[in-house]
C-alpha cells in the first residue's frame, strides 16, 4: 500500500479510472460480439457507437475502432 499522501490519492483516481474502462471496453466487446453473430443495420448502429466512444475515451486506439467498423460492415454487405 502506498504510504505519501499523493500515492494514496493516484491509487484511488487508478482504481475509478480502472473501473470506468473497464465498462467502456465490455460495452464495445459485447456489441460487437453481438453485431457478428447477426450482423442487422441495428446491431451494427449500436457496435459503432460503443467503438466511438471506447476510441473517444482512449480505451482503444481510433485505427483500432476503425479497423473493427470496417470488418463489421463487410459482414453486413455480404448478409444484408
Amino acid at each position: 500500500m502506498p504510504l505519501l499522501k499523493s500515492a494514496i490519492k493516484k491509487l484511488k483516481t487508478d482504481r475509478r479510472r480502472t473501473r470506468e474502462n473497464s465498462g467502456y471496453r465490455q460495452a464495445f466487446k459485447k456489441a460487437v460480439k453481438a453485431a457478428r453473430m447477426k450482423p442487422t443495420k441495428a446491431a451494427l448502429t449500436k457496435a459503432f457507437a460503443a467503438l466511438d466512444m471506447a476510441a473517444k475515451k482512449k480505451v482503444i486506439h481510433k485505427n483500432k475502432a476503425s479497423r473493427l467498423k470496417s470488418r463489421l460492415s463487410l459482414l453486413l454487405g455480404r448478409k444484408g
